[in-house]
Parts: structure tokens; C-alpha cells; sequence
């Protein structure tokens, strides 16, 4: 006989809410207690856009992405595998990828992608990915097919180390704020602000 059928409906229901509050807290608590780590890549030819490929393929919430130049079509396609996950993805771009015949920002705004271009600064010089809040990509290494064959670059992948995620995340809306839409020169509408700042924290 199943054992269930001496269990009421409450008391089921009581049991099942007291499991989803224990798997909650065992989340939680890996979410806050998990060992920093930091792993290290180098190019040319050490991996570097393969492991971005995987940490993107991880993410499970959101993607925030700053690149000076970006001609991967690899680690794009991460991105928008992402997105299709329905994760939210935000890319801030250089001004020069709208002139870069190879550059991945058509093909990421195609795919329903956020795409910002930063042109208040001489060069919008970061590399940076940002996932789920816990997750920081950073390095010498541009996202171009360049520097992972060719140019002598480095790439960090730190992982739980929350208070410099958080600074990062932080810089990442400031830039937010004054990038404007491909194309246009022109910078975020007022209500478009107010949507990114709700999102910040």
C-alpha cells in the first residue's frame, strides 16, 4: 500500500513546503558559503575562449557583458544560446564595433540581445563578463578569434569572491547609464534608466 495514503492533503502539502524549505536553505547556503576560486587561462591557443564558452553555458540567471572589441563568433553564440535559455544578457560595446565589418553586434542584436554602444570614453577599453552575480570573467583577453589563435593574452575566471562581483556588477550600470542605442548616438531614454537601475541590485 502506498504510504501516502495515510498522509491528508495538509499534511502533504505540509511536508512538501517543509522539502522545498530545506532544499532552499541547502542553495542558499552553498550560494554564500562556496569556496572562492579563481582559475587561469592564456592565449594564443590556451583555451581561453572555450572557457568562457563553458562558464556561459553554466549561467542560469543573468549574463553582463563589457568588450572593447568582439569578433568571436563562439563565445556569441554562447550568448545567444543564453538568451534562448531566457536568461537576461546585456552586452556594452566599444563605439568601434559599429564600424568593425567582423564584429558580432549585429548578429547578437538579431537574436533579441540588449546591445549598448559606450562612446563616452577615448576607448571603452573592458573585457569583462559578469554571471548570476557570482561569476567574474576579466582579463587582457578581447572576445575576437585574434587574440584567442594569435596574441599573447591572459584571462581570469573568479568564481564566489561576492564583495568584488559586487563592484564590478556596480561599474557595469554605471556605464549603463550614459551608453546609447547601435546607431543612434543617442543615449538610454529616460524609462529604459529607471529599468536598468531597478535591476542593479
Amino acid at each position: 500500500m502506498n504510504p501516502f495514503d495515510y498522509v491528508g492533503a495538509r499534511e502533504l502539502g505540509w511536508l512538501l513546503a517543509v522539502l522545498a524549505g530545506v532544499h532552499a536553505a541547502f542553495a542558499v547556503s552553498w550560494w554564500l558559503w562556496s569556496e572562492p576560486s579563481i582559475a587561469a587561462h592564456f592565449s594564443p591557443r590556451g583555451g581561453c575562449a572555450a572557457a568562457i564558452v563553458a562558464e556561459l553555458a553554466l549561467a542560469r540567471r543573468e549574463i553582463l557583458v563589457q568588450a572593447y572589441s568582439f569578433t568571436c563568433p563562439a563565445i556569441a553564440q554562447a550568448l545567444i544560446d543564453a538568451s534562448g535559455r531566457g536568461l537576461r544578457v546585456i552586452v556594452l560595446l566599444d563605439r568601434s564595433n559599429e564600424a568593425e565589418s567582423y564584429s558580432e553586434l549585429g548578429d547578437l542584436e538579431r537574436h533579441g540581445i540588449q546591445v549598448w554602444i559606450d562612446s563616452s570614453h577615448a576607448i571603452a577599453h573592458n573585457k569583462i563578463m559578469i554571471l548570476d552575480g557570482k561569476t567574474l570573467i576579466t582579463g587582457s583577453f578581447n572576445f575576437t578569434r585574434q587574440a584567442e589563435q594569435e596574441n599573447a593574452e591572459n584571462l581570469l575566471i573568479l568564481r564566489h569572491h561576492r564583495d568584488l562581483v559586487a563592484r564590478y556588477r556596480a561599474n557595469f550600470h554605471s556605464h549603463r547609464e550614459h551608453c546609447h542605442s547601435p546607431g543612434t548616438g543617442k543615449p538610454i531614454a529616460a524609462h529604459d534608466r529607471s529599468h536598468s537601475m531597478a535591476h542593479a541590485h
